[in-house]
């Protein structure tokens, strides 16, 4: 009634008292009670499945996030950072009916995420930043199997017989599958035995990657070269490397993942996937808004394209 919106039969004196009485209290109509009113909020939720210390060291994240609010923005949007454990059935429900969400984009989507799919039968619209194999859900991602592969396909021609694998994630994590499975594929492809004490699990951050790495140095015979599916990840494991007194890429060789800032100007510069980051989130965004103004995509998914770019990580300089 404060908002004057039209179609509601109430008389200009009625009118009035309220207004009188909202200007006695101090009242203002906030933007949840004008969601209540016109049935939208034009807020969409991005939802992390990470700790607030993963979020915080997710430096290749801030380039997604950057894509997201801009395409907001653009089209008049908020954009509502949310952290919701896939464990909590009413995570997802209070975010939409608590916080009044138009849609959902969700990055890192997991397989044991049950409530996920039950948004979806409800008709909630949400946008994946990731996949998940089998399910009807959208959504923006790379060919993260086939990155991977090329990637380790790199290091497997320069010589290297012990390859080993630090993930981003725990393998729950659909991204931390397709990469590994990209791992597997591009040691049997070059003719080399897939050995499970090489398979290590990160977890977003540079000290995964250090407590991994370090129990790859442990083995018997540690790996000469490393794919680390994250470059957050993969600074740390590098470091490990450098504790133990030995170089990078004469003892050790790496390829990452990501293509953040800091992989150009680490020591050595890192070898990495590149993504594009950026434009990951502001395609997921468009994807999502298209989806709520009009209920349907062309396509279920967006595949971009990826690069491995080559630096002194893996190959020595002159």
């Amino acid at each position: 009634m404060l908002n004057n919106l039209p179609g509601i039969a109430i008389s200009e004196a009625t009118r009035q008292r309220v207004r009188d009485v909202a200007k006695r209290l101090n009242y203002s109509p906030n933007s949840a009670g004008r969601k209540l009113a016109s049935g939208k909020s034009n807020t969409i939720g991005l939802v992390l499945h990470q700790s607030p210390e993963q979020v915080y060291a997710d430096a290749f994240l801030t380039r997604v996030m950057f894509g997201i609010e801009q395409a907001a923005m653009k089209h008049g949007y908020h954009v509502l950072l949310k952290q919701v454990d896939p464990a909590d059935p009413t995570g997802y429900r209070h975010l939409v009916s608590e916080n009044h969400v138009d849609g959902i984009i969700l990055s890192g989507p997991r397989q044991d995420d049950p409530g996920l799919l039950q948004l979806v039968d409800e008709g909630v619209h949400i946008m994946l930043l990731g996949q998940l194999p089998d399910s009807p859900i959208p959504f923006v991602d790379i060919d993260a199997t086939r990155s991977a592969e090329q990637a380790v396909r790199h290091l497997a021609q320069l010589g290297h017989k012990r390859i080993a694998l630090i993930t981003n994630a725990n393998l729950s994590y659909t991204s931390a599958q397709q990469r590994c499975l990209g791992y597997r594929n591009a040691l049997e492809k070059s003719g080399l035995e897939v050995d499970e004490a090489y398979i290590k699990e990160g977890n977003y951050t540079p000290g995964s990657g250090l407590a991994a790495m370090k129990e790859l140095l442990a083995l018997p015979a540690p790996p000469t070269a490393v794919f680390v599916a994250s470059d957050v990840v993969a600074l740390g494991a590098m470091l490990a490397v450098k504790n133990a007194g030995l170089r990078i890429p004469h003892d050790v060789a790496f390829v990452g993942f990501d293509d953040i800032a800091l992989a150009e100007y680490y020591d050595p510069p890192l070898t990495t996937v590149r993504l594009p980051g950026y434009k990951l989130g502001l395609m997921a965004c468009e994807r999502l808004l298209y989806l709520l103004k009009w209920g349907k995509l062309d396509q279920p998914g967006y595949l971009f394209e990826t690069d491995l770019v080559v630096r002194s990580s893996s190959i020595a300089t002159p």
